[in-house]
């Protein structure tokens, strides 16, 4: 529960940054209640949705040697979008570089707050 709510939290930094660095993506407030919403919509959406979605494309994720998985992101992105008002969208585009600053921000975020170490920590005891 401990990093599911720190995964909501590094994603709401992360739309937030996002946000100020893209025109096309923006908060209609940028209060810290509604950034948590859309992180916590955005992290649902991610763990419900985007392995389905995964699971399905997987021949164009195999053939295009896994830059589908960029066009998934801000599928993803854009599907948080239709969920909550809050967070608008301009296009596919938008969506997509959205996407990739979002997902290498959160990586940042995962590293600095040891999310990732959890995983290997996880492994060396099994």
């Amino acid at each position: 529960m401990r990093n599911f709510i720190i995964r909501v939290i590094i994603s709401a930094i992360a739309i937030t940054i996002t946000a100020a660095l893209l025109p096309g993506i923006t908060l209609a407030n940028d209060t810290i209640g509604t950034v948590l919403i859309i992180g916590l919509v955005f992290g649902i959406v991610n763990a419900i949705v985007k392995p389905l979605l995964i699971f399905l494309t997987c021949p164009a994720v195999i053939v295009t040697l896994g830059l589908f998985i960029l066009v998934i992101n801000g599928a993803m992105l854009m599907l948080t979008a239709s969920f909550v008002d809050a967070l608008q969208i301009d296009g596919w585009g938008t969506a997509i570089v959205g996407g990739i600053i979002m997902s290498i921000v959160t990586m940042i975020f995962e590293s600095i707050m040891g999310l990732d170490d959890d995983k290997s920590a996880k492994k060396k005891v099994n």
